[in-house]
């Protein structure tokens, strides 16, 4: 007879492979291309896909590193019952993005805050897999699609197609706050066109 714990754990490790096979899968990712990231032989990483071989932290931790994925998402270890997020901000592109979900695949939600641009400035369209809402928190945000611009006042709404060309901005030159879900496949590389 085994207790809760011993039964969680395995519940995790009979999970484990394809969870790896699909963390791969979903960057584009051959098994020749996740060793030369980490260090890990194609052979090995075959067995650990397959269930033929037990991870340990030690391949682990690159696999996780190599995916994008935080340790506790690569391997689906079970809720610890606290559901607070504590979202650290992450810097790019001069935007202040704070992750609203703990995990790194499937549905993702964001605050975003925008600097403010000059609105003469010339715009770059950029286009990715998946689908966005968002919701203006405070601020003017100026949504560029294929052509088209709007302006979206605090508390409008929007949505749309990712893979048609798209800005999103502040419409002038103060920052502005925006809640962002991207559907699941908004994680990926941005493409940049004009």
């Amino acid at each position: 007879m085994t207790d809760g714990t011993t039964d969680d754990v395995q519940a995790v490790l009979d999970r484990l492979g394809p969870r790896l096979r699909d963390a791969r899968t979903r960057r584009g990712m051959t098994l020749a291309q996740v060793s030369d990231a980490t260090g890990i032989s194609t052979s090995t990483l075959s067995r650990l896909e397959s269930g033929g071989r037990r991870a340990t932290i030690e391949l682990l931790v690159p696999l996780a590193r190599a995916y994008g994925f935080a340790l506790d998402d690569l391997v689906g270890a079970p809720a610890t019952g606290d559901p607070r997020i504590r979202p650290r901000p992450v810097r790019r592109h001069g935007r202040v993005y704070l992750p609203l979900t703990p995990h790194a695949e499937g549905l993702q939600a964001f605050k975003v805050i925008i600097p403010g641009t000059d609105p003469d400035a010339p715009v770059t369209l950029g286009t990715h897999a998946g689908y966005e809402w968002l919701y203006v928190l405070s601020g003017r945000v100026r949504l560029c699609l294929d052509g088209t611009e709007t302006v979206l006042e605090r508390g409008e709404a929007a949505e749309f197609d990712t893979r048609t060309p798209h800005a999103v901005l502040s419409a002038d030159d103060q920052p502005a706050e925006v809640l962002n879900l991207f559907g699941p496949q908004g994680e990926q590389v941005h493409v940049r066109g004009r």
